[in-house]
């Protein structure tokens, strides 16, 4: 499934992870089935944001209490490999929950992975 992204989405999850080059930053992607609509930066609140990333289970709950409210999908979440590629790392896949997107930004690009029960799969992103 081809998911897309308008172009000024992508370019501030970009801006987001450039802006911290030494920390994984980390957010959440908002939409529907096919379509990122929002992605809304999170803080990171791992014990070491260097080499991984825990969003901030106050902005993760928030977005819960607002889907079930009629709001946004959470459809997954973005983050960044500041020293690495942008691929699922194994902490990565050890934490993945199937069905969800992840966007990892690493050298400057974003690739889109949607996790499955057997691990990650790339998918095609579209910037629209």
């Amino acid at each position: 499934m081809t998911v897309v992204i308008a172009a000024d989405l992508l370019d501030a999850i970009l801006a987001h992870a450039a802006a911290d080059p030494t920390r994984e930053v980390c957010g959440l992607l908002l939409g529907s089935a096919g379509q990122i609509e929002e992605a809304r930066a999170t803080a990171n609140v791992a014990a070491d944001p260097s080499c991984w990333f825990e969003v901030d289970p106050s902005a993760l709950i928030a977005a819960l209490r607002a889907e079930r409210r009629g709001g946004p999908c959470l459809i997954g979440h973005y983050h960044s490999h500041p020293n690495g590629r942008p691929e699922p790392s194994p902490r990565d896949a050890a934490a993945a929950e199937p069905g969800r997107l992840w966007l990892i930004v690493g050298g400057g690009v974003a690739r889109l992975w949607c996790a499955g029960a057997d691990g990650f799969r790339e998918g095609p992103l579209t910037v629209g």
